[in-house]
């Protein structure tokens, strides 16, 4: 495969599956006016939609759909941490996500490389009750779906 030529100088890429993508609760004030760019995307992984009213992603076959993200203020990535719950010092055991960097494709199997992904662990998944998603599709938009929008 071909690597895309998508690249913005001292960028800092970051896939989102769930309450950070364009549309979802998070992505006003964690992302909006910092993310310079959003780009439809899937990486290789498994999803769960858990009862707190947010998805899991852990590594796996299938595809986890969402939207890379870039920004190019390095700082973002405190911020997201912080919400995520990872501890870059802490246990992995001990964070609720783990921030990994991964491989992201374009819908259309190019890839874009590698980003930063916050993904659970399968024992954590498991312990808080998650519901596989097997589209690959998480939104908590609900029935309010069109409020919800693509980039």
């Amino acid at each position: 495969m071909a690597e895309s030529k998508i690249k913005f100088p001292g960028e800092v890429r970051v896939f989102v599956y769930g309450t950070l993508k364009p549309g979802e609760a998070n992505y006003q004030k964690y992302c909006e006016g910092k993310a310079k760019a959003a780009q439809r995307a899937f990486a290789l992984g498994k999803l769960f939609a858990l009862p707190m009213g947010y998805p899991a992603m852990m590594l796996g076959e299938g595809q986890v759909q969402g939207y890379l993200l870039f920004f190019t203020n390095s700082g973002v990535l405190k911020e997201l941490d912080d919400l995520e719950g990872y501890h870059p010092h802490g246990q992995i055991s001990e964070n609720l996500y783990n921030r990994q960097y991964i491989k992201v494709f374009e819908i259309q199997s190019l890839s874009l490389g590698y980003a930063w992904a916050y993904l659970m662990t399968p024992d954590r998944v498991f312990q808080l009750g998650g519901i596989p998603q097997f589209d690959g599709w998480w939104s908590g938009c609900g029935l309010t779906a069109n409020r919800c929008y693509q980039v």
